[in-house]
């Protein structure tokens, strides 16, 4: 089943990182807040983290401005 990222679905791939989804979707941007299934995964967490099947991803990009 595919996985929602910020609404589009997406093909689940098992095992897959939040690090790996990241770099598949081409998000590479340097400060990013990632939940998965309502739940904030901690950035160090990112190499270790699963996403499960059927998740719904947001991935939100943090912008600094002055």
């Amino acid at each position: 089943m595919p996985v929602k990222v910020n609404g589009n679905g997406v093909e689940y791939v098992k095992g897959e990182t939040i690090t790996e989804l990241l770099e598949r979707m081409n998000y590479n941007f340097p400060l990013v807040v990632v939940k998965v299934n309502g739940k904030v995964i901690p950035h160090e967490r990112f190499p270790m983290a699963k996403v499960p099947d059927r998740s719904k991803v947001e991935v939100i990009h943090l912008i600094s401005g002055g």
